[in-house]
């Protein structure tokens, strides 16, 4: 019994010493690595796995570190890989080996690669590259119902020479063009460029390349390219044939979604309705093409709803313009209340005219308003009887007479004589 729990344990011993790590076995770094641009801001990354490695029972992946222009890392176990990235300011990346199924091994040393920034002059790339996307119909093919037009603008380079030319590429998916619609600036320098027709999927995912470089023959241009995101870049249209009407006291609001590749179900909706009477604001939103309220049923409404792709087809981006306002409501009838009320006016002030010339004429106005006779007055009276006793001789009693008469005072006359 005891030689047989002696042939096991050994038996069990050497089974955990085969299980455990061999500290002699090293990962190798991979070889060959190189990295090329083979498409606008795109790279390819490329190695080869170390021939010098042992051959284990050990699966071998790669760890791909990005340095430059923005770091990432991820792992994978292809020996290439390509990547979308801006190439202006050069790329640099290091890739390892990495055990993929037994993580007790450690991972071999760093190779490293490095793609240079294109050479020019600094300040005289383009800056603040813009780009647009719009979709409309497109009634030339039914294979594609919708088109999209990119719009592009951007700022001369400040230390551009003056005889200094752009130009712009753009790429999405496996497809490059070229601008062929340019907008210049007084010296004839590109700084916008328009593509009514583009190769550009609207409800596609991948990003927009967008590259801009120069010629020149006082300086070497240094070329500028960046990446958008459609979502992000995507000009919605405002929802089409919006229409709404009143009954009582009920406000009732209809449109139809955008011109857009996507479907119904995709766009959400704000609605802004306006009391031009009471001057206030009610916005609304909502993921149906109907709206109805509750109104006060004796103003004028300005109608207006803009539409943005909904979340659950794609990334949220900006919404669109709010469409055209349109007018409903009793304020309608206003002009002519208007021109009623001066109509009104005018025809009082030619009455009050036309009676007041009457009233002058026929002197109906001393007759309908006679004027108040004035009181008389007894301070001559006082002034004449303290003459009178002042004076000693008659010659001073007639003046003063005389005085009271001209003045036209009776009482004063029968006093004397």
């Amino acid at each position: 019994m005891a030689p047989a729990s002696l042939i096991l344990l050994g038996a069990t011993v050497i089974l955990q010493v085969d299980l455990l790590p061999d500290k002699k076995f090293l990962l190798l770094p991979p070889v060959n690595f190189t990295i090329k641009a083979i498409n606008l801001a795109q790279v390819l990354l490329r190695w080869e796995p170390n021939t010098d490695q042992e051959q284990r029972n050990v699966q071998l992946g790669y760890h791909v570190k990005i340095n430059a222009p923005q770091e990432e890392d991820y792992e994978t176990r292809n020996t290439e890989s390509r990547r979308i990235t801006i190439l202006h300011k050069g790329f640099s990346a290091s890739v390892q080996t990495v055990p993929w199924n037994d993580r007790s091994l450690q991972p071999s040393s760093w190779v490293s690669a490095e793609l240079r920034a294109p050479p020019g002059s600094p300040g005289t790339s383009i800056v603040n590259l813009t780009c647009t996307t719009n979709t409309k119909a497109n009634n030339y093919t039914h294979l594609r119902p919708y088109q999209v037009s990119l719009h592009c603008t951007w700022l001369v380079g400040k230390d551009a020479p003056e005889d200094t030319q752009y130009f712009l590429y753009y790429r999405y998916g496996s497809w490059t063009e070229e601008c062929q619609e340019y907008s210049k600036d007084t010296l004839q320098r590109n700084i916008a460029c328009w593509f009514p027709r583009t190769f550009i999927n609207s409800k596609g995912r991948d990003l927009l390349a967008v590259y801009v470089n120069g010629s020149s023959e006082e300086a070497v241009i240094k070329p500028f390219d960046e990446l958008f995101a459609l979502h992000a870049i995507d000009r919605v249209n405002p929802p089409a044939k919006v229409t709404a009407e009143i009954e009582g006291t009920c406000l009732s609001i209809q449109w139809e979604k955008p011109v857009s590749a996507f479907p119904v179900h995709c766009f959400d909706y704000e609605v802004k309705i306006y009391n031009t009477r009471k001057g206030y604001f009610q916005t609304e939103k909502m993921t149906t093409n109907t709206f109805i309220s509750v109104i006060d049923g004796i103003s004028e409404y300005s109608i207006q709803v803009r539409a943005a792709v909904s979340s659950v087809c794609r990334a949220v981006g900006p919404s669109s313009e709010w469409s055209q306002p349109i007018y409903v409501g009793n304020d309608e009838q206003k002009p002519w209340t208007k021109w009623f009320l001066i109509a009104v006016m005018a025809t009082i002030c030619f009455i009050l005219l036309i009676f007041s010339l009457i009233c002058r004429i026929c002197h109906l106005w001393t007759k309908v308003f006679p004027p108040v006779p004035a009181p008389k007055s007894n301070i001559k009276e006082f002034f004449v009887t303290i003459n009178y006793e002042k004076t000693g001789s008659s010659e001073t009693e007639t003046e003063v007479i005389s005085y009271a008469e001209e003045a036209g005072s009776e009482t004063l006359e029968d006093s004397v004589f």
